[in-house]
């Protein structure tokens, strides 16, 4: 069962976070050059059919790994050992990508139009990034990168 978990994590992953490096490396610098908000609301709207679930399936699977590896909830922001310390670092992670969708979400994608554009790519730069540490410290319950 863990493999199977894994494995739907890891494609999740590639979603999640393939899909926010061409929408950050692709479409935001040419949305930002020709300041189009209908072609950033195609993207959107178009990976949020697969991002979002992908996003969900991760936090599914994960959370579940995580019970696996550390059954004791109350030690997951431990710090104290490097499975703790691990999962703590990517349900912090979690939370700051939360955070930033719910403000986009709330504030900015509604009113979006060329000139709040900039505050929007303000979001996509570190989610993408955070994105990108999450498969960093993803991999490193595997080798050991960051324990």
């Amino acid at each position: 069962m863990y493999g199977i978990f894994l494995l739907l994590h890891v494609l999740a992953a590639t979603v999640w976070t393939g899909g926010h490096l061409v929408l950050a490396l692709a479409v935001l610098p040419r949305v930002l050059k020709e300041k189009s908000p209908a072609e950033l609301s195609r993207f959107e709207s178009a990976y949020e059919r697969i991002g979002i679930p992908a996003l969900l399936l991760q936090v599914i699977t994960g959370l579940w790994m995580a019970y696996r590896m550390v059954p004791d909830v109350g030690q997951w922001f431990a710090f104290n050992n490097p499975l703790s310390r691990l999962i703590g670092i990517k349900l912090l992670l979690l939370t700051i990508t939360i955070a930033f969708a719910i403000d986009a979400r709330l504030r900015i994608i509604p009113k979006l139009s060329e000139e709040n554009l900039t505050s929007l790519a303000w979001h996509i730069i570190p989610v993408t990034v955070i994105s990108v540490l999450f498969v960093v410290v993803g991999v490193s319950f595997r080798t050991g990168w960051f324990w």
